[in-house]
């Protein structure tokens, strides 16, 4: 069976390793894809453009920056909401944004979470220790992820 996946959206270099620091400190076997732009993102959750062969089955959670390339976040998250198919994927919101502006838009578009990322590492991998652990292990993924790893 294949592992859970979760998408991470993010195009800062130092961000995406400490996120995938913080989600390996929990011993995770959750494979992570990084895409660096919000058009990235689409591709990849409507199967299209170079990832149209990717196997079947949406992640079990998508990390999603709001400042990004090409289409932002909230664009993003919009037409995951307004999708029959990826409407029920969670969504994590992992910003430095505090405008409150932001964090409204996100929640009207049917956000899971909206995390401000923190400036101390420390606390940085914590939060994404957190989060992972919740949505990773604890949180029951909506139909059409893919399964757990059976461990015999």
């Amino acid at each position: 069976m294949d592992i859970k996946r979760i998408l991470l959206v993010e195009d800062n270099a130092n961000d995406i390793e400490l996120i995938l620091t913080g989600l390996a400190e929990n011993n995770l076997a959750n494979e992570v894809i990084v895409v660096r732009d919000g058009e990235e993102a689409l591709d990849y959750l409507f199967r299209r453009g170079i990832f149209r062969l990717r196997r079947e089955g949406h992640p079990i959670l998508v990390m999603l920056d709001l400042k990004l390339p090409k289409i932002d976040g909230l664009e993003v998250l919009a037409q995951m909401k307004s999708t029959t198919d990826l409407r029920q994927i969670p969504v994590v919101i992992l910003t430095a944004s505090r405008e409150e502006s932001d964090l409204i838009s996100s929640y009207n578009l049917g956000v899971n979470g909206y995390v401000i990322k923190p400036l101390d590492f420390h606390e940085f991998v914590d939060a994404i220790k957190s989060l992972g652990l919740f949505w990773a292990v604890v949180n029951q993924p909506p139909p059409g992820s893919l399964p757990a790893v059976v461990r015999e």
